[in-house]
């Protein structure tokens, strides 16, 4: 029989975020985040929808003023506050030995700037940290994953006032140092890359509050600076600790072999390595500073800040990777495809999911080695899942074929590149856990998880767990441990 070998200490695991899941948004002195501010809406046009969390000052003075929880669906995610320690019961039954998971940053600073953190956040974590433990299971914990304390967006206009780099560092020097002894894996800015294309979701940013400004460009350096000085900060006080930079990764073809139709694409793939390039390389690109200057805007660098950069880069390349898209430097009377919350040309080639985002296994195994060619570090896949449209059946099932076939495909491509492509790969987390509120829809019926969480998009139900044929499968794939039978990806 033929067989996979998986390297020893290769991480399986899930991910999830906690403002898609956590719930308790006003418990225990949890200030409100920018997550807490995005309402429910429907998604209507596969080809032309309304980017949900893009928000106005307005409409965050006005989700301010309601105190419900009902229509803002991340203020309940799927109540994994209460039911944290059932939902990791039941996800180690499938043999996964790692979990990636965010601390929520207003759970700790509910104001952001608050000069001493909330003690009833930081012993949540102390529970749900040593629950994983107990479990046999690793937390890798991202710092910011689209969480932001809302005073700081408010208060100081978030990323752009570098006075967040402070208030960020002490958030995160104060969790690093409490849980250093339960966590080994840190990523402090989930999809750092994100800000330009979702800048309020991922960061805090509120367009109308810089009429005078090039939105795009000014606001990033302060994230860099900030996550050098909490890789300074790891390496220097806890050096078997591991921090990697985190990206978003969209494989982008040229629609047709014309070679201007190549050339678009590999200049978009080139800018969707800018944001890891400074990570891991220490220094912004070249392409990048030219694109800064002819936009003619100023962004604030100090030599010091530089230097940090510099002499502080990652460890490993963390990534998610969902979808493909392709371009064509002339989009003229093309179909208009999404991948994540990248626009882009339509593949004939490739099947989409229920919300049009094009299904490419091969497409993630190009990933790998485009980013391990490119880096030479070791790689860590920590999102890759299938946002669909569950059905519970009247015996408290769901047959969810559609992502057992997913997830198989992938894998398969992922264990190929790892037998032939000469990569180094620390592992694999399929998204998500339980279902969760999806973060580019604010619906709950975009369902990723491996759990099926009984909650509609108005935020009514039972909140009952129900496990997924995908449950059963992965926890198949997962007694295997290091040698899986190439046939077990056989349909």
């Amino acid at each position: 029989m033929d067989y996979y070998q998986v390297p020893e200490g290769f991480m399986w695991g899930v991910a999830t975020s906690a403002n898609q899941v956590e719930g308790g948004w006003n418990e225990d002195g949890k200030g409100m985040s920018i997550a807490d501010c995005e309402r429910y809406n429907s998604y209507q046009n596969l080809n032309d929808y309304k980017k949900v969390n893009d928000m106005t000052t307005a409409e965050i003075q006005a989700a301010l003023k309601d105190k419900t929880t009902k229509a803002w669906g991340k203020r309940h995610g799927v109540d994994f506050y209460h039911h944290y320690k059932e939902d990791i019961a039941t996800l180690a039954k499938t043999g996964i030995n790692s979990f990636r998971i965010s601390i929520a940053w207003s759970r700790i600073y509910p104001n952001g700037d608050d000069e001493k953190p909330n003690e009833a956040g930081l012993r949540y974590y102390d529970s749900l940290f040593q629950t994983m433990i107990d479990n046999g299971i690793q937390p890798v914990v991202t710092l910011s994953h689209y969480e932001m304390p809302l005073n700081l967006v408010l208060k100081y206009d978030s990323w752009y006032d570098k006075r967040v780099i402070s208030f960020f560092t002490q958030f995160a020097q104060t969790v690093i140092t409490r849980y250093h002894n339960l966590v080994n894996y840190w990523i402090p800015i989930n999809e750092i890359d994100s800000i330009i294309r979702h800048p309020y979701s991922s960061a805090g940013l509120v367009k109308d509050r810089f009429p005078n400004l090039n939105f795009d460009e000014v606001t990033m350096h302060n994230q860099f600076v900030a996550a050098a000085w909490i890789t300074k900060f790891i390496h220097d006080k806890y050096p078997n600790a591991k921090v990697g930079s985190m990206i978003t990764s969209t494989m982008v073809y040229p629609y047709t072999s014309d070679p201007r139709n190549m050339l678009k694409a590999t200049q978009i793939m080139r800018k969707s390595y800018n944001f890891s390039d400074i990570q891991l390389r220490g220094k912004y690109p070249k392409v990048l500073l030219k694109h800064i200057h002819d936009l003619n805007v100023h962004v604030k660098m100090t030599d010091t800040e530089l230097k940090l950069i510099k002499e502080n880069t990652a460890d490993f390349v963390a990534f998610s990777y969902y979808s493909s898209v392709c371009t064509a430097y002339d989009t003229t009377g093309l179909k208009v495809t999404k991948a994540n919350r990248t626009t882009g040309v339509y593949n004939k080639y490739l099947p989409e999911s229920d919300w049009g985002w094009q299904i490419d296994p091969v497409g993630l195994r190009i990933i790998l080695i485009n980013l391990y060619d490119r880096y030479q570090k070791p790689l860590f896949i920590v999102e890759n899942g299938l946002g669909a449209k569950d059905k519970l059946t009247l015996d408290g099932k769901v047959h969810d074929q559609y992502r057992i076939d997913y997830l198989r495909k992938h894998i398969s491509q992922m264990l190929l590149s790892l037998k032939d492509d000469g990569i180094e790969l620390m592992g694999y987390m399929v998204w998500g856990t339980t279902d969760m509120v999806s973060a580019s829809t604010t619906q709950m019926s975009k369902r990723y998880g491996l759990i099926y969480v009984d909650l509609n998009d108005e935020g009514d139900g039972t909140y009952k767990r129900y496990l997924k044929d995908s449950y059963f499968w992965y926890q198949k794939l997962l007694s295997y441990k290091n040698k899986i039978p190439t046939m077990f990806f056989n349909k």
